[in-house]
């Protein structure tokens, strides 16, 4: 497969510190990995939670971009000016989010149905900032058309990368991609462009990249919990072996148990990693109701060795196919 930067995408909830920290330390094969977004408060003051997953001690030797979350200009900056200060190297500004209870707010893909007021902001932003910013965005918020004067916008501003999600808010993560809409994009931005969604395979992947040859970086994120060896598979490697996962799975409820203190905690966490990775075992269906029904941790242990021993690999998930 040609070489492109690859990405790995903000999840929130999965992809957060004690993952990036195993996952890197197990398969790997990002060129950068996004930090979930934070929403500044309105005091200007870090909560401990998203100090836990900033904290350049807990992400060294991670390439690492934090991602922003508001629609006010001057907690951007102070967002900004705060990860500068840490040592990051990158800001990227969260305008993809489709979820009820961030849009309601005009935050994230919400934000992008009031191109007036992000004009404004990013003038701002842009005036004062010291940091690259990159954006993560949809199409728009209800409809596809909305993405002409979004990226009339993006074009007027020194973006770092726009990764684009080929979607509108509405359409979350249903329904096929909008790849004619994203080829105009790729084709009219003055700035970088990153191609985000659906990739779950290595073929999705070269389909992508034989279609659109000048892409030059790819964020991938629900596609590499599904299947923790895509990056490598991506740039030639191996196939995830039963026994390899099976050690990344104990490092990881090892490491979640470490950093909550809580088993009942750390299984929960376990339980999500697990919502993606069942797909790359065949006949998972009955374990997978039984996990997510599953109370405690023992039952979780009990339920995942079965489904380590029991359960075929995909023989697929040799090859390409999660």
């Amino acid at each position: 497969m040609k070489a492109v930067r690859l990405d790995l995408a903000p999840l929130d909830g999965i992809t957060k510190v004690v993952f990036r920290r195993v996952w890197h330390r197990h398969f790997g094969g990002a060129d950068r990995m996004f930090i979930p977004f934070f929403s500044p408060t309105d005091q200007h003051i870090l909560t401990k939670r998203d100090q836990r997953e900033l904290d350049p001690s807990a992400n060294a030797g991670l390439n690492l971009v934090p991602q922003v979350m508001t629609r006010r200009a001057d907690d951007f900056l102070w967002a900004a000016e705060l990860v500068a200060d840490m040592g990051y190297r990158e800001v990227n500004l969260n305008l993809g989010c489709p979820s009820g209870t961030v849009t309601a707010k005009g935050k994230g893909s919400g934000f992008l149905s009031d191109p007036d007021a992000l004009d404004a902001f990013f003038e701002t932003v842009f005036s004062r900032v010291k940091l690259p910013v990159s954006v993560k965005t949809r199409l728009g918020g209800t409809d596809v058309a909305e993405f002409r004067r979004l990226l009339e916008i993006y074009d007027r501003y020194p973006i770092a990368c726009l990764t684009i999600h080929p979607r509108v808010r509405t359409e979350k993560y249903r329904g096929a991609v909008h790849l004619d809409v994203f080829a105009g994009a790729l084709e009219k931005s003055r700035n970088p462009v990153c191609y985000n969604g659906d990739i779950r395979t290595v073929a999705e992947a070269q389909a992508l990249l034989d279609r659109f040859p000048n892409l030059e970086a790819v964020m991938i994120g629900r596609g590499a919990v599904a299947d923790p060896a895509l990056f490598r598979k991506l740039r030639g490697g191996p196939a995830a072996a039963r026994t390899e996962l099976a050690d990344f799975l104990a490092d990881l409820y090892g490491s979640y148990q470490n950093f909550y203190g809580q088993p009942a905690t750390a299984a929960q966490r376990m339980k999500e990693v697990w919502f993606y990775l069942i797909h790359l075992f065949d006949g998972g269906e009955k374990l997978d109701k039984q996990m997510r029904r599953s109370r405690g941790p023992a039952a979780y242990e009990d339920i995942q060795a079965r489904m380590l021993s029991e359960l075929p690999l995909r023989e697929s998930s040799q090859g390409d196919l999660v």
